[in-house]
């Protein structure tokens, strides 16, 4: 390998954040992807920054930490952040995206980028040249082992879920409806409702539906509880689903004007508006089990289904012990890990790692101090959150208020969620902005 070229592995939404940034910059990197030689079990195409799960990358309001998160990769130069933007199809206040153009239009913008090489084969050693570890909680067996021994310590696992796509043409529209919840912004979601005797015949399916076994070596594994599989947050009683994935609040049919006991969310899969994924559907149910579940939906009865809900083990490194906040390695100055594999979980967080990987990176090899973000930015708790050395059961986690440093609200607007965001933003984006007015 050219000593004079940085090595990415891994050419998902980390690693070709990561590329973008380096050769912004000026530098020539070698991104390394594996498929489609080799599968993952998940991934379905050979472009870069596939979207395997949701095709959302959760809310871009400012109050809410996800929200916030995108903001920050907009103020520090972010390149997914601007493709997905004009990908983007119609979710409220989400910034869902048609995943196919978004794949294909980052890939092609890696491969007309003349200071990028995509190489299609798979790593199983690590470079001892500058490297950006990339390659994703679905990591081959060979370059984990690499990895392991790098690190001389055991990854950690978790199991991750993909729920079911259908085509739109098969949803009966005289029971299903258009709205967002509490109608904001444009009616972006169809929506299934259900009376309370056909969401118990729902749940009566759904509990004792038969699964896809595991493999000995998934045994024993844990779920990551923001994408737990359907069955599992059914098995925890019989309205858990009713007051998560199908909550009816501030959804009703404006042609009944009638409350509903539950509701099945849909979502836009594609800017043609033909494919549509279920909200919160993510599952391991055997495909003849699903055909019949999703047709006891209302409104779904003769539903065509184009890609099954799967569920897949994710790897995720010890970060605590291995990275620092920079996300550079602590036992080795230029190798850095981003996205998913550092304990980060959830596709921006995914982004916005590679983003800060990939300006570290070029910093480092450009003799500059490297970026460690305060904890007051959402991306900065995020990292400081998995490479705090005091985790006792380390476990992936996203973007969320709970990491940043409170602020204090009068005590009569302490229950004020919405306010609690906007000034918890309004001062991350005001110290990045100092940050980023430092080191131009």
């Amino acid at each position: 390998m050219d000593s004079n070229t940085i090595n990415i592995i891994g050419a998902g939404l980390a690693g070709s954040e990561a590329a973008l940034q380096l050769a912004k910059k000026g530098f020539k990197v070698n991104l390394y992807e594996m498929r489609p030689d080799i599968t993952t079990g998940a991934h379905t195409t050979k472009d870069c920054a596939e979207f395997v799960c949701s095709n959302s990358l959760g809310s871009y309001d400012i109050t809410n930490a996800s929200g916030l998160l995108k903001h920050e990769m907009e103020v520090l130069g972010g390149e997914l952040i601007e493709i997905a933007k004009a990908c983007q199809v119609p979710a409220g206040n989400a910034l869902a995206i048609d995943r196919h153009l978004f794949s294909k239009t980052v890939t092609q913008k890696i491969e007309q980028n003349e200071n990028i090489t995509l190489i299609r084969k798979e790593i199983t050693e690590i470079p001892d040249t500058p490297t950006i570890i990339a390659s994703g909680p679905l990591t081959s067996s060979k370059f984990c082992d690499a990895i392991k021994k790098f690190t001389n310590s055991e990854y950690l696992h978790f199991f991750d879920a993909i729920a079911p796509i259908i085509e739109k043409d098969s949803i009966n529209f005289d029971i299903a409806f258009w709205a967002s919840r509490y109608d904001k912004g444009e009616a972006s979601y169809i929506n299934c409702p259900m009376n309370k005797e056909q969401y118990e015949n729902f749940y009566n399916i759904l509990i004792h539906a038969p699964r896809i076994e595991q493999h000995d070596f998934e045994k024993g594994a844990k779920f990551f509880e923001s994408c737990l599989p359907i069955e599992v947050l059914a098995s925890r009683g019989v309205d858990t689903l009713r007051f998560g994935p199908m909550k009816p609040v501030g959804l009703i049919d404006k042609r009944t004007e009638e409350k509903n006991y539950a509701v099945v969310q849909l979502r836009q899969d594609n800017s043609a508006k033909t494919l549509y994924n279920l909200v919160g559907f993510q599952t391991n149910l055997k495909w003849g089990a699903q055909k019949e579940l999703l047709q006891s939906i209302p409104g779904l009865e003769n539903v065509n289904i184009v890609r099954y809900g799967v569920m897949h083990r994710n790897t995720f490194i010890n970060s605590p012990n291995l990275l620092n906040p920079t996300l550079q390695t602590r036992t080795r100055k230029d190798l850095f890990f981003a996205g998913q594999i550092t304990g980060t979980e959830g596709y921006t967080e995914s982004i916005a790692s590679g983003l800060l990987a990939g300006l570290n990176m070029a910093r480092l090899l450009s003799d500059q101090p490297l970026l460690e973000l305060p904890q007051e930015t959402m991306l900065g708790a995020l990292t400081h959150y998995i490479t705090n050395p005091e985790h006792e059961n380390f476990q992936p986690i996203n973007s969320n208020w709970g990491i940043v440093p409170s602020i204090e609200l009068p005590k009569k607007e302490r229950k004020n969620k919405k306010l609690k965001g906007e000034l918890l933003s309004k001062r991350a984006l005001e110290t990045l902005n100092q940050i980023k007015l430092n080191f131009e």
